[in-house]
Formats: structure tokens, sequence, C-alpha cells
């Protein structure tokens, strides 16, 4: 006879865990695919969804620590932003990063801080603390909103860069109006203790940088160098908050360091790949899930916040106070400062930049965990929900509104067919120098394997131009050799699996090559992924009018000398993909993706050396003889 027998106690804590965490889990997935699926804002629909959540009885209630957010997980938050942030980007827009990460938390802290003292019966300190905590937007935010309705990359970088860099202005500037709370300090010593902080985190962070870079390039296995990047944050974090400085600003400075060393220190193509892709995993669970946390916060933060000898009238007024203090306060750096944070030759016009740099304030995980940091003061509470109340506010009224102002305002995110062009610019000097490093170190008897090299660097730079044709229907050469590829790929795969089900060879060996077969497929997918992409929109970028004397002699008012079409092609049977004419003496001929090559011939039949683009809407040209390329008529 069968008995039931009581499930001991900790194993029913235990599965209690399991299905809160994989509740959790499940709810984090599925509204980000939601959303993605929508074209929602994830970080606002999460944060919606947990506090919802919050009041629902039955679900369990969550308390975060400050310890938990500022050292579990703002720094691998920080890192795989700064990681995969431009060194170079970040460079050139310095001076405009600094008046956004420096100036305006500075001006928001004090601004916010006369805002709450004049409504709230607080300290000056503590008015100040609080503006510290709610003056820092959130990268996290500010990145999945400008990529999801398509901003400026320059404006998506300034965004970017602001965001790794106020958090540390902003946690220093909390640190000392803590301290001010409990004694006051001289204006002097705070700034004094301000500089310190702020210069001792980056020598930290170029330090940590370059220790793990020389790591790095001495490390050939891929599990173990992969892994060695997931405790790069906190190498970089832990000795810079021991001395007294800002650990985030630490972390963001060896990220971008690291970030932009990656390619020559991580000498295997597999570590860099693995790198990315368990990066992209954390970063992509940990900024969802802290604004699910955020949410489910805010019952227990109301709660708290009842108990307080405000009344529920002087609180509303605090909250409302704070959020309008920091749109407005931002508006007006922005705006009165913007000839700090544009640059020249821009497609967007300065004063629409700003306005969407302007309004693109959206608060996350860093007020949060400055607010949970706030010691045992008097109203306490009433202060952590004045900033819960500033992210949830920022993020309904900025994060839904953002896209219907970028739409109003003209304002759209880089062209694809541009990027295109770069692209494949750039795989042609690739090309360059790969074939002729190739051909110094090939010996006699390497010619076949020679002549396989060259035809594939050849067809992957031309895969590349085929992107910028106008007819979306007509199938480029590439187009047709990834159709086939595919299809050979599926069958491969099937037969291999075949393999494996019957037996015929060991599962490592049909592992390795699954693997093999994988990792060709993706780079194809990738490669048509891309070419998709690729709008109708006419093609004229921004480019150099004459970085040659070929271009800069050439005539803008060659005319075809026959119709739109490459005659060599008509008489000799064969198709071409792209037209090309002569700025010499306006012949028309196909492009290096052709069969033929009746542009190129013609260049070195008659030594005329410039070329333009004749296909519909683009506009640029190209010298032979320098391969520089230049802005159209």
């Amino acid at each position: 006879m069968w008995t039931l027998r009581p499930v001991p106690t900790r194993q029913n804590v235990r599965v209690g865990i399991v299905i809160e965490f994989s509740a959790f889990a499940l709810t984090v997935l599925a509204a980000t695919s939601l959303c993605r699926r929508l074209g929602l804002s994830a970080p606002l629909v999460l944060v919606l969804v947990g506090v919802i959540a919050s009041y629902v009885p039955g679900i369990p209630s969550v308390h975060l620590t400050p310890e938990l957010i500022l050292i579990g997980l703002l720094p691998p938050l920080l890192y795989s932003a700064a990681v995969n942030q431009s060194l170079i980007d970040f460079r050139r827009n310095i001076a405009a990063i600094g008046w956004l990460s420096v100036g305006l938390v500075l001006f928001t802290t004090f601004g916010v801080g006369f805002l709450v003292h004049a409504v709230v019966p607080i300290g000056w300190a503590a008015a100040f603390a609080l503006g510290a905590i709610v003056a820092p937007p959130d990268a996290v935010a500010a990145t999945a909103v400008g990529t999801a309705i398509g901003l400026p990359r320059r404006v998506v970088v300034l965004l970017e860069g602001e965001s790794l860099v106020n958090d540390a202005t902003a946690l220093v500037s909390l640190r000392t109006a803590v301290a001010a709370i409990g004694a006051g300090i001289a204006f002097g010593v705070a700034v004094l203790d301000f500089v310190k902080a702020v210069a001792i985190a980056v020598v930290v962070g170029l330090i940590v940088a370059r220790l793990m870079g020389f790591v790095f390039s001495r490390t050939r296995d891929v599990l173990t160098g992969t892994a060695l990047t997931f405790l790069v944050p906190f190498i970089a974090f832990v000795p810079a908050e021991a001395l007294h400085a800002s650990g985030v600003l630490a972390v963001v400075v060896a990220g971008l360091a690291l970030g932009h060393e990656a390619p020559r220190v991580q000498h295997s193509g597999m570590t860099r790949l693995s790198t990315r892709i368990n990066w992209s995993v954390i970063q992509f669970l940990l900024e969802n899930s802290v604004f699910l946390l955020l949410g489910l916060q805010m019952s227990t933060i109301v709660s708290d916040a009842g108990t307080s000898d405000f009344g529920a009238g002087r609180i509303a007024a605090l909250c409302a106070v704070t959020l309008a203090g920091v749109i407005v306060l931002r508006l007006v750096w922005v705006l009165g400062t913007r000839w700090a944070v544009h640059g020249t030759g821009q497609k967007v016009s300065p004063v629409r930049e700003s306005v969407v740099i302007a309004w693109a304030g959206m608060r996350g995980v860093v007020t949060l965990a400055g607010a949970l940091t706030l010691p045992a003061i008097p109203n306490r509470a009433v202060l952590i929900l004045a900033a819960m109340s500033v992210t949830v506010g920022t993020l309904i009224v900025q994060g839904l509104t953002l896209p219907a102002m970028a739409r109003a305002l003209g304002i759209s995110g880089p062209d694809p067919r541009e990027d295109a062009l770069q692209e494949a610019l750039v795989y042609q000097r690739a090309a360059r120098a790969g074939l002729a490093r190739a051909r110094e170190v090939a010996g006699d008897d390497d010619e076949r394997a020679l002549s396989v090299v060259e035809r594939q660097v050849e067809l992957r730079g031309n895969q590349a131009w085929e992107r910028l044709g106008r007819d979306p229907e007509a199938e480029t050469p590439s187009d047709a050799y990834r159709r086939l590829r595919i299809a050979a790929l599926e069958a491969e795969r099937e037969e291999v699996l075949r393999l494996r089900d019957s037996g015929s060879a060991d599962d490592q060996v049909i592992s390795r090559v699954l693997a093999e077969l994988d990792g060709e497929e993706i780079a194809l997918t990738r490669v048509q992924a891309r070419s998709e992409l690729v709008r109708r929109s006419p093609l004229a970028p921004r480019l150099d009018a004459a970085p040659c004397e070929h271009l800069a002699e050439a005539s803008t008012r060659v005319v075809p000398s026959s119709g739109v079409e490459c005659e060599d092609c008509l008489v000799e049977g064969t198709r071409w993909v792209h037209l090309r004419m002569c700025l010499t003496c306006g012949h028309v001929g196909c492009c290096d993706s052709s069969e033929a090559r009746h542009a190129e011939r013609h260049h070195h039949r008659t030594g005329h050396p410039t070329i333009r683009s004749i296909e519909p809407g683009e506009s640029w040209r190209w010298c032979y003889v320098d391969e520089l390329i230049a802005a159209g008529d």
C-alpha cells in the first residue's frame, strides 16, 4: 500500500524559489518578446508590469539592497554597454558628452535641490542628495528607445556616452551630499574630493584595461578567454571603490579601452565571437530584469512613504515637482548650451537634434540604486518614492512621446544604403591588404590555393557592392550564391544528422562538423539580413567632393554615350548587375560584380580614371587610379 509522506520544509522552500525565479524569467522574456513584436518600449512595459504585480496578492515582495545593484548589477551592465561603445566616436564627441554627463548632472543636482527644499521642509544636504539621485539618465533606457525608433547615429552616441559617464558624476555627488548630511563639509573640499574620485577612477580603469589586455593576448583557450571577460567589471570596480574613487567610472573606462583593443588582443576569432554572444545574453537578461525589479519595488516604497509625517498632498507635490524639475532643467541646459553638444556637417539641424537629446532623459537603475543608499534620515522613504516617481514618470512621459517627437521633427536613423556603401569601401581596402599579404607568403606551389583565396576575397567584396542596386527584385550573383549555398547547407546538415542518428560517426566529430556548418550559415544569413535593410531611398552619401586630383578634374556634365544599358553586355550576351559611366567619355559599362566588368575593362583600355554610378537615386563617383570615392554632382 502506497503512503504519502510530507515533503520536507527545506525542499518546499527550494521548490518555491525555483518557481518564483522561473516565473520572473518567463515574465521578462515574454514581455520583451511582445515589445519587440509590437514595437513598444521594453523598459517601460517591464516597469509597469512590475508595478502592477507588486499590488497583486500572493506575489512575494522584492527587497533590493544597494549592494546588489551597485556591485552585482551595475558593473556588468555598464561594462557591457561600454565595451560595445566606439572609443573613436566617444573621443570625437567628448566635449558634448562632458557637457551632458558632468555639466548637466551638476546643474540638475543643484536645480532639483533648490526646488525640493522650497517644497518640503528638509535640509539642504538631503535636498541635494535627491537631486543627485534623479540627475543621471539611464544608459539602458536611452539605448533601447533610441535604437527602437531609429535616431541618428550621432544622437545615439551622445546619449550612450552621457549615460555611461553621468552615473559616476551623480554617484560621486550623492556621496558628497550624504557625507554632508552627517557632518558639514566645505565647498572646496567637496570639489577636491570630486576631482580626486574621477581622476583615480580613470587611472584605475586604464591600468585594468592594460593588464587584462596583456592577459587576453596570451590566452588561447576560448572558454578561459571568455570567462575572464566576466571578471573585468569587478576587477575595475573593487580597487576604485577601495581608493574612494568612482567604481562605475573605472568600469566604463576599462570597457571603452578593452572594447577598442579587443580585436587586437583577442587573437582567436572564436573567442571574440563567444565573448560577444555571451555578453549579449548577459546584457539582455540583466537590463530587462532590472526594470522589472524596479516596478516590483513600488508597493513597498509607497507603503513605507505612507508612514511619513508628510501628508499625501505634500508627498504628491514633491514627486510632481521633482519629475517636472528633471524634465525642464534638462530642456533648459541642452537647448541653452546646444552650441556645445552638436557638430558641423550633420544631416539633422542642431536645433532639432538638441530637442531630441533634451527629451531623451529617461531614468533607470542608477536612480533606484542611489535612492537605496540614502542613510536612515527623516523622511527617507518619501525621498525614495520621489526618485521612483521620476523613474516611472520619465519612462512614461518621455519614453512614450519620444518616437512621435522624432517623427514630427523629421529625424531618422542612419540610411542602410549609405552604410552599405561604407561597408563596401571597407571591404575593398581590407581585401587589397589581405591579398597583398597572401601573395607575400605564397610559395611556388601555392598558385591554385592563391587563386581560390583571390576568388573568395573578390566574392566577399562584390557582395557588399551589389547591395547598392536599385531593383530589389533582381537577383545578383551574390544573391544566387547565398541561395544555393544555404540550400546546400541544409542538405549537408540533414546528412550529418542522419549519420549521427545511425551511429556512423563519433558524437564529438558530428558536433564539430555541425558547428562549422552553423558558422557558415550565420555568416550568409547576416549578409542577407543586411541586404534586406537597404532601403529604396536615394543614395547621396556625405563624402569629400574631391579626395584626389582625378576626381577634382573630372567633369560633372558628362552624359551617357548610349542609353542606360551596357552595350558591351548586349553585344557579348552577358548580364550586368549595376551600371557605371565614365566621366571622361560617357561610356556606360557594367560594374565589378557583373560577369564581364566592362567599366573596369574600359578604364584599363583607355586609361580614363574616373566613373560615377548611374543607378537611379545614387550619387557617388570612383577613381580607379587612387581607389577613392567622392560625392556625386
